[in-house]
């Protein structure tokens, strides 16, 4: 975000801060045009790190800061700000009818994504080529797996010629866990399968008629 006009010397843009390092109860202050008046500045607190947020199309967004201070459309898309100047997120969604609970993504979400537009063009996510469901465990089972969630993913199809085809997995299989990280329902699966695990050998635990198994599987990039 620019910091003065375009035909301005000496403009600088705001760096963007760590995300990570945000605690509860720091001042938070949100830039932006909301119902058109331009410039306005309204600050509050970091009320809450960690959101995550359901977006119109259905994706959970992880990693989202709740605040306190005021937003209205318009301010979407605007720069929070910390006391430093960092800009720590951007300003995101209200809860309408609500009393200061406003959403920000992460600053250090936009950066990823920044780097993967910059880098390919796109957001990229893996995929094993499954329709799945989340599905409720029986304690026994969870304690057994030595999980704490209660709940995981049973494979509803697999694709034919998919990662998860080649791996041998069979619908009605439970993902109870990727790499050792539990998997307690889809937004789990989709969140575990960044674009990182793109062409990397992963290993899924799975529940199958009784009987846990380990099977190797690497994902690829979804398709668009």
């Amino acid at each position: 975000m620019p910091c003065c006009g375009p035909i301005a010397t000496g403009c600088r843009s705001p760096p963007l801060g760590d995300s990570k390092l945000l605690k509860r109860g720091q001042i938070a202050i949100a830039i932006g045009n909301p119902l058109g008046f331009e410039s306005t500045v309204t600050a509050g607190v970091v009320s809450a790190l960690g959101r995550s947020l359901r977006a119109k199309s259905g994706r959970l967004i992880d990693d989202v800061i709740q605040t306190d201070a005021a937003l209205n459309p318009g301010n979407s898309g605007g720069p929070l700000v910390a006391t430093s100047g960092d800009v720590i997120g951007i300003n995101t969604a209200v809860v309408m009818g609500a009393q200061g609970i406003c959403f920000a993504v992460a600053s250090n979400t936009a950066s990823f994504v920044v780097t993967e537009l910059i880098r390919h063009g796109r957001v990229r996510r893996a995929s094993i080529g499954i329709a799945g469901q989340t599905v409720p465990l029986p304690r026994r089972v969870a304690y057994a797996a030595g999980l704490s969630l209660n709940s995981g993913v049973v494979i509803a199809a697999v694709e034919s010629d998919s990662p998860a085809a080649r791996a041998d997995l069979e619908q009605g299989d439970v993902i109870l866990a990727l790499n050792g990280e539990s998997v307690g329902g889809i937004d789990d699966l989709v969140r575990l399968l960044n674009g990182d695990r793109i062409g990397q050998l992963v290993t899924l635990t799975v529940l199958r008629r009784g009987e846990m198994h380990t099977l190797p599987v690497t994902p690829v990039e979804r398709k668009r």
